[in-house]
């Protein structure tokens, strides 16, 4: 692909980060991974950040945390990966899918309150394409039940709502360092939180569960197993190139978001298509994942054929998501699905094309895809 959908942007920076650690005698366990972990805090304000082996081990740590197994349910998203349900379903507890609203794709928050019963016992939240949510309304709904909140940020890294970046807001996020988010450790996750407590029994979980980790052990290889724990640390290697990718992310966060910008503007007369858009309230602050066109329904059909136009012009693509939660086949085995429960969230999964906008592009790339996105328009006589 000449303009790839996603690309780590790596540089020598992060080889010879990597290779300074290999060179030494600690891969796990070890300094890196603390100063991995002190940076984002430093970057998000978040008072406790718990490093993980991935994002989705990061959520399934914060619902066995809190003891939650079979009989008891977590509201989440329709349109989301199924990551943020499978860490739900990894308890014995019951992912109950709502669905998105229309404008951003996030939840929609006015169905929350007819999905809460006497087993409901949290809210996930994501915060789709690194757009916020409406937190504010997500906050009052979760008082007044008495529910505990979790923030999917695996798009948002550098998303704010009223200068309090996403994952602070509730009680817990989870962010992602997949190869093509805003910044990568190969693989990855981070866990922010505001409850010591919490976040105590997090670091000691995802280390087998053993109450004294190896910084905290006065006599080595002494320790107690005091619960069922997890392998789900964050390696020295991966975390080398987390430390200096939070130097770049910043940057990378302002290209995302000046490429974005651009693409909306060579594609706001794109015949039969909308942008799913950002906010432009001053307050909120996105981290501009992907630009999503949104097809309209007379030509959602031609989806695949624009893809793969797009493909065979060296321009990559997406679908972010390509089915709302429930109607993938695992959860509609499981648990049945009506569509009437998600229209809005159908809608997005079944006609959107996400479009790249990542660091690894330039303007120029904006105008590629554009001219060829309209080329395509023309020959297929859209």
């Amino acid at each position: 692909m000449r303009i790839p959908f996603g690309k780590p942007c790596i540089g020598k920076e992060e080889i010879d980060s990597v290779l300074h650690v290999m060179e030494g005698p600690i891969l796990v366990h070890g300094p890196i991974a603390s100063e991995f972990e002190n940076s984002f805090a430093e970057f998000t304000g978040a008072p406790y950040s718990i490093s993980t082996s991935s994002c989705t081990a990061g959520m399934h740590l914060v619902y066995f945390s809190l003891g939650y197994g079979p009989g008891d349910e977590v509201i989440v998203s329709a349109q989301t990966h199924i990551a943020t349900a499978h860490a739900v379903e990894l308890t014995g507890a019951k992912a109950v899918f709502v669905d998105a609203e229309d404008e951003f794709g996030n939840i929609d928050v006015k169905c929350i309150e007819r999905s809460i019963n006497s087993r409901t016992r949290a809210i996930a939240v994501v915060h789709y394409l690194g757009v916020p949510a409406d937190m504010k309304k997500i906050i009052c709904i979760a008082k007044k039940y008495n529910l505990f909140v979790v923030e999917d940020c695996a798009l948002a890294p550098g998303a704010k709502l009223e200068n309090l970046h996403v994952g602070l807001h509730g009680d817990v996020g989870v962010f992602s360092f997949y190869p093509i988010k805003h910044l990568t450790t190969a693989e990855g996750g981070m866990v922010i939180t505001k409850h010591e407590e919490l976040a105590t029994k997090i670091r000691h979980l995802r280390a087998f569960g053993v109450n004294r980790n190896h910084g905290e052990r006065k006599i080595p290889g002494l320790y107690d197993c005091t619960q069922l724990g997890f392998n789900y640390r964050m390696s020295e290697i991966h975390a080398a190139i987390g430390v200096v990718q939070m130097k770049k992310l910043p940057k990378f966060l302002e290209k995302r978001r000046e490429n974005y910008e651009c693409l909306k503007t060579l594609l706001k007369d794109l015949s039969k298509t909308r942008i799913l858009p950002q906010p432009v309230d001053d307050n909120i602050t996105s981290s501009h994942y992907c630009l999503g066109l949104i097809l309209d329904e007379e030509i959602r059909a031609m989806r695949p054929f624009i893809m793969s136009s797009l493909g065979e012009k060296g321009i990559g693509s997406s679908i972010y998501y390509p089915s709302p939660v429930p109607r993938m086949s695992y959860y509609r085995n499981k648990y049945g699905y009506d569509s009437e429960q998600f229209k809005s969230a159908e809608s997005i999964s079944d006609s959107i094309i996400s479009l790249p906008i990542g660091p690894h592009l330039s303007d120029k790339d904006m105008f590629t895809i554009s001219e060829e996105l309209k080329t395509t328009w023309r020959d297929a006589n859209v």
